[in-house]
């Protein structure tokens, strides 16, 4: 059995994964960004589930959770789901929450970071990126850096598998009711990573689709992109990884 934080589990895909993982005897700790959006988590909090709350937006709030969940019992993994593609800033809940959540909860032994075809469409610069996000952002440009967030998590900590997943183009509040994709399937492989014993699952440094290793945007594994990329969110938020 496994500790397992899902960001962004008030709906969509993040719901879909907390409900199949406390129904397969994991412990899940589900998160909202606020209180009126946690009583979704209500049918999941009667079951067992832990509830943390806060705007991953706020850097503050992504603290605060992390103070939270370091003085509870260790996670065994995170599926970095919370996301955003328009009406709110897009860098600091897509790239800058999970870069936090990476550099300060303590324990994790797994780390899944939820990416999107749309990465293939991002721009590996970092000139003039928004990580407060004042203005909207590139939802694929994000997904890109988080994308090369996992593999850089992978390299920098041997024996921590990280992995990035696209979940497909599914059905929930973001995707849209016309979303071809299989809902389904949109979480299964993020659950699999992070609770698996089997060896492909322990695998690290890998981007995913339905359970099919897939080749990801060639700067993804650039080393020197993914050092700038550190680099500069280690200086936008004062936290090194």
């Amino acid at each position: 059995m496994s500790r397992v934080l899902v960001t962004g589990s008030a709906d969509g895909l993040g719901l879909a994964a907390a409900d199949a993982l406390l129904s397969d005897g994991h412990e899940v700790v589900a998160h909202a960004r606020n209180e009126e959006r946690a009583v979704a988590l209500d049918t999941l909090a009667a079951r067992g589930a832990r509830v943390v709350v806060g705007d991953l937006i706020d850097r503050d709030a992504v603290r605060r959770i992390t103070d939270e969940l370091n003085d509870a019992e260790p996670l065994d993994a995170v599926i970095h789901n919370a996301g955003v593609w328009s009406g709110r800033p897009v860098m600091p809940v897509n790239v800058v929450a999970p870069y936090l959540l990476t550099a300060l909860l303590r324990g994790p032994r797994r780390h899944v970071y939820l990416s999107s075809g749309s990465h293939f469409s991002g721009h590996p610069s970092l000139s003039g990126v928004d990580w407060r996000g004042t203005t909207a952002g590139s939802y694929a440009d994000s997904k890109l850096f988080v994308t090369a967030l996992a593999c850089a998590v992978a390299r920098l900590r041997p024996g921590v598998p990280s992995n990035a997943v696209d979940p497909g183009w599914v059905p929930t509040r973001m995707g849209g009711p016309s979303a071809p994709d299989d809902l389904e399937l949109g979480h299964r492989t993020q659950e699999w990573l992070a609770t698996s014993d089997e060896p492909e699952a322990l695998t690290t440094g890998g981007y995913w689709y339905h359970q099919q290793h897939q080749q990801p945007h060639r700067a993804v594994h650039d080393e020197a992109f993914q050092d700038r990329l550190l680099r500069a969110l280690a200086e936008e938020t004062g936290t090194a990884l």
